[in-house]
């Protein structure tokens, strides 16, 4: 039953958009949307598994009870940005480069501005697992180079050809000891991960000029970390404009961790001389006057700072213990939590 819900979500998305094949992929829609002035300091959330969420009948309400759109309804709640992950060749097809430009329109029409995250992995890429797509597994390291470059072009080619423009590409997810394991684990080579680092920075730049591209790290409240991963890129000749970071604290410990996180994003700006983004923030949704009191303050204090250009909640949508994932912003019935308020403040 699933499958064929999953068929039937497929193949409307095929008629309503395009075809699923790589050539009409890169086919232009005929229509653009019309884009709102929301520039400044980028307030989001990254929706990737909401296509699947919606193959599943689930759905979101807005404070008046009424069934809105989930991107739509982020919109109305202050967010202004959306942050999509992308996969080489997942087994389920969700996450991949087609399904990614679904969502990716759907952002697009509304006006909103757009990071692309890529994985370079078939399914989660994170400190835990940076696994190589099992189509490189047996590349040597220069045609995996080559395998970082032709993925990046032939997606962000994609977004191109559709007239979508991504203001961030991330080059990596949660990169703190490298990816594309064990070629790129910065441990072992950190010149190796540099180079993986610079293909894919440089196939961001030869379709998208004036996208700011992200090296992201978790644990954002760790400077030392910070530090050393980037050094080694530095020393290397890494290449990148924004450092990424990420962070997950619980409700007895996000004041320290705002505070440290603060200090750390400080520290990346004077000593590499580049900007900031925090691309992925969350705490337990069961927990709404902890988590609105951590969200307020952290966007209150990154916002105050020239050269951070934002925060974005993963997976804000996730509700009812949706894959087992309890740090979503939303209720068991699908209506935002209080936490969300501290985006339209």
């Amino acid at each position: 039953m699933k499958i064929q819900k999953i068929t039937i979500l497929l193949l409307s998305f095929v008629f309503l958009f395009v075809s699923c094949d790589d050539n009409d992929d890169n086919k232009p829609l005929p229509e653009k949307p019309v884009v709102e002035d929301m520039s400044g300091f980028a307030k989001g959330a990254d929706v990737s598994w909401l296509t699947e969420m919606e193959s599943e009948d689930i759905s979101f309400y807005n404070t008046e009870g009424n069934k809105t759109e989930c991107m739509s309804l982020l919109k109305s709640l202050g967010m202004n940005s959306i942050r999509l992950r992308v996969w080489v060749s997942p087994t389920d097809g969700w996450c991949n480069k087609t399904d990614m430009l679904v969502k990716a329109k759907r952002a697009n029409d509304l006006g909103m501005r757009l990071l692309v995250d890529f994985h370079y992995s078939d399914s989660w890429a994170d400190p835990s697992k940076q696994n190589k797509p099992v189509s490189w597994e047996d590349l040597s390291f220069d045609d995996l180079c080559l395998a970082v470059k032709d993925h990046t072009n032939e997606v962000l080619t994609a977004l191109n050809n559709w007239g979508i423009t991504p203001e961030w590409v991330q080059v990596g997810n949660e990169t703190g000891n490298g990816m594309l394991w064990s070629d790129g684990k910065a441990d072992e080579n950190m010149a190796q991960y540099t180079s993986l680092t610079n293909y894919g920075y440089d196939a961001v730049k030869a379709v998208f000029p004036e996208a700011k591209v992200v090296v992201h790290l978790q644990e954002g409240n760790k400077n030392s970390m910070f530090r050393w991963l980037f050094d080694g890129l530095k020393n290397n000749g890494g290449k990148w404009d924004v450092i990424g970071m990420s962070l997950y604290p619980e409700s007895d410990t996000w004041q320290s961790m705002n505070d440290d996180l603060i200090s750390n994003t400080n520290d990346m700006i004077s000593r590499y001389a580049c900007e900031v983004m925090i691309c992925e923030i969350g705490m337990n949704w069961d927990d709404e006057d902890a988590s609105y009191s951590f969200l307020s303050d952290l966007i209150t204090r990154t916002k105050a700072i020239d050269k951070c250009l934002g925060v974005f909640y993963w997976e804000p949508q996730c509700c009812n213990g949706w894959k087992e994932y309890q740090k979503g912003a939303f209720d068991e019935a699908g209506y935002p939590t209080k936490a969300m308020d501290a985006f339209s403040e």
